[in-house]
């Protein structure tokens, strides 16, 4: 049931005010004259020239718009999870506040009753029925200090930073060896502590620290013929940043290959390392990987963070009819399972998470992973190591002795693996593992392709999902436009519409998403359930749009198709659907 915010027949403020016998008609006509000559709401004007408390004002307010009125400094605390259902630039602007969230409805204190609009915008945000109260300009103003002017924000490095820290480099006699660093294998860097330390030092941990400030989840350094540069991936793209000189190019190599226990002195064959640190009270794993090239050596590191782990099925991004088809084919006793796309898409993310559902104490859940991304308590994970003879396959043959109910392997690389994974399947085991495809249909002609028999895959795969990484819009800088059928069929998104126009949302860019209108990212998701008709098209070798079309009879939605709805639901744009899903062969 919507709310009521206003009455449209009510009277004026200044005659309602006078009929109630809180002002005279004299001091209406005095608060009057003074607001034509200096302007202002009459309220205010009346609170100013002493006539009228704002208690009282706020009261009458809220009695004229069918808002009651509170006084926040005797409500009591506001829980930090309500706090956060409306962006603190957002409550700012608005002059309002999130006091209480029960169900799918959100209480707003706020100055103004009369501003419909803020309620309107805040219901398509927040997707909640709102509830407005009244409250003082200045309770309002009291309670962001209390609530939002504690909270330490990361202040990103600014430019003058890496060039200060680069300044003061000696170069000349610059030592990056471990007893000149003091830094041994195993130690923790805290990166804020370390902060005043040597130059170098202090240079690589201004890089890594704007990193995760920035949320990134790799750090790039590239050398080329006459710069050097560094770049982050934040939600899955590359973005530049501030360019140190090339000069410093050895020292910042040198720091990094000991920092992750790697030999400085070897510049010509690929190196990969790993340390553990410490940044705004995070800790980090942070991999290293080293290649030469024709510039010089190339850094990236990839930065894992251990807290930012998602292992809840319902915050990755399913729709609901495909998270029941998942939950329901990841708790049967045996069978295959298969999570694709490319690299960065998800995958490790959405398996983990399949494993914290799994994670019982009745089951024995082993994984074979490379590399082991992050540590779980109660499963037993083991690290690939194909140097010495501990691949993928072999791996999993041990496995098979070792009493499991549910197998995990990192990746289905060749035929070997593909088909020790479908006989440990066939023999009453849950195995899950990722693959390199486009799409979930075409997963199935890749397993045929590799050499795996058609009976074996048609009696073993249970299901296959297929995924992307969207980036969502920026909740703090997002902003509604209309668009009309025609212009979205001209963007590639044919799909048919009644409405001659529609709603829909992209970000300004903003301090908190770094200018660039996104912030975070959510999965979109094809899942491909086999059901008879598909194993029979399966066991004859059938073409890909054969099994797309079969499964589409049964229901299946394309990524494209997943993503319009993610589109439609104000959680991304039209750009970032037809980035991510461009050659999605059921692209509607």
């Amino acid at each position: 049931m919507a709310v009521r915010y206003f009455n449209t027949s009510r009277k004026r403020l200044g005659d309602y005010l006078v009929e109630l016998g809180f002002i005279n008609e004299e001091q209406l006509n005095s608060a009057l004259k003074e607001q034509k000559d200096k302007g202002g709401k009459l309220g205010a004007v009346l609170i100013q020239m002493g006539f009228l408390s704002e208690d009282v004002l706020l009261a009458i307010l809220g009695k004229q718009s069918g808002v009651a009125y509170i006084s926040l400094k005797e409500y009591g605390d506001i829980s930090e999870d309500v706090l956060k259902t409306v962006p603190e630039n957002i409550a700012k602007s608005q002059m309002l506040l999130p006091i209480k969230k029960e169900g799918n409805q959100l209480t707003i204190a706020i100055a103004d009753p009369l501003n419909v609009f803020a309620a309107d915008d805040l219901k398509q945000l927040t997707g909640c029925e709102i509830k407005m109260v009244v409250a003082s300009d200045n309770d309002i103003k009291e309670a962001f200090e209390r609530y939002y002017s504690p909270k330490k924000k990361k202040k990103a490095a600014s430019p003058n930073e890496f060039q200060d820290a680069v300044n003061h480099m000696d170069l000349d006699n610059y030592d990056a060896s471990p007893t000149s660093t003091e830094f041994s294998k195993g130690n923790i860097f805290d990166l804020e502590e370390e902060g005043e330390t040597a130059p170098a030092v202090k240079l690589v941990n201004l890089i890594i620290t704007e990193a995760v400030a920035k949320g990134a989840s790799d750090i790039h350094i590239e050398p080329s013929e006459k710069k050097l540069s560094i770049r982050y991936r934040i939600d899955g793209v590359l973005q530049e940043q501030p360019t140190p000189p090339k000069k410093i190019h050895s020292a910042l190599i040198s720091r990094l290959k000991v920092m992750g226990d790697m030999d400085i002195t070897e510049r010509r064959i690929p190196q990969d390392g790993r340390t553990k640190i410490q940044s705004a009270g995070k800790d980090i794993d942070l991999r290293i990987s080293s290649i030469p090239t024709v510039f010089g050596e190339k850094i990236v590191m990839r930065l894992l963070d251990k807290e930012g782990l998602q292992l809840n099925l319902e915050k990755l991004g399913f729709e609901e009819k495909e998270l029941q088809i998942f939950r329901k084919n990841i708790l049967n006793p045996h069978g295959l399972i298969l999570v694709t796309g490319p690299t960065g898409s998800g995958k490790s993310t959405t398996l983990y998470s399949a494993m914290g559902t799994l994670n019982t104490p009745d089951r024995n859940i082993v994984t074979i992973e490379d590399p082991v991304e992050y540590v779980v308590q109660g499963i037993n994970q083991v690290q690939a190591k194909p140097d010495i003879g501990l691949t993928f396959a072999n791996g999993l043959r041990a496995f098979l002795r070792q009493d499991p109910d549910v197998i995990l392997v990192g990746e289905i690389r060749d035929k070997e693996t593909a088909e020790i994974a479908g006989n440990a399947a066939l023999t009453g085991h849950m195995v899950l593992a990722t693959l390199h495809t486009n799409d979930a249909p075409s997963t199935v002609i890749r397993l045929l392709n590799m050499g795996v028999e058609p009976v074996l895959v048609a009696a073993t795969l249970r299901m296959v999902v297929a995924q992307r990484l969207l980036r969502k819009i920026c909740s703090q800088c997002k902003t509604p436009y209309e668009i009309t059928p025609d212009q979205l069929m001209g963007l590639g998104i044919t799909i048919q519409f009644s409405a001659p126009k529609l709603r829909l949302f992209k970000g300004r860019g903003c301090e908190a998403c770094h200018g660039k209108g996104y912030k975070g990212r959510l999965g979109i998701y094809e899942v491909l359930e086999l059901n008879e008709e598909i194993k029979q098209l399966v066991v004859r070798n059938a073409p890909p749009y054969e099994i797309r079309m079969a499964a589409a009879r049964c229901g299946l939605e394309s990524l494209r198709e997943v993503g319009v709805k993610k589109l439609f639901a104000g959680l991304t744009t039209i750009e970032e659907v037809i980035r991510v899903t461009t050659g999605d062969e059921g692209a509607q």
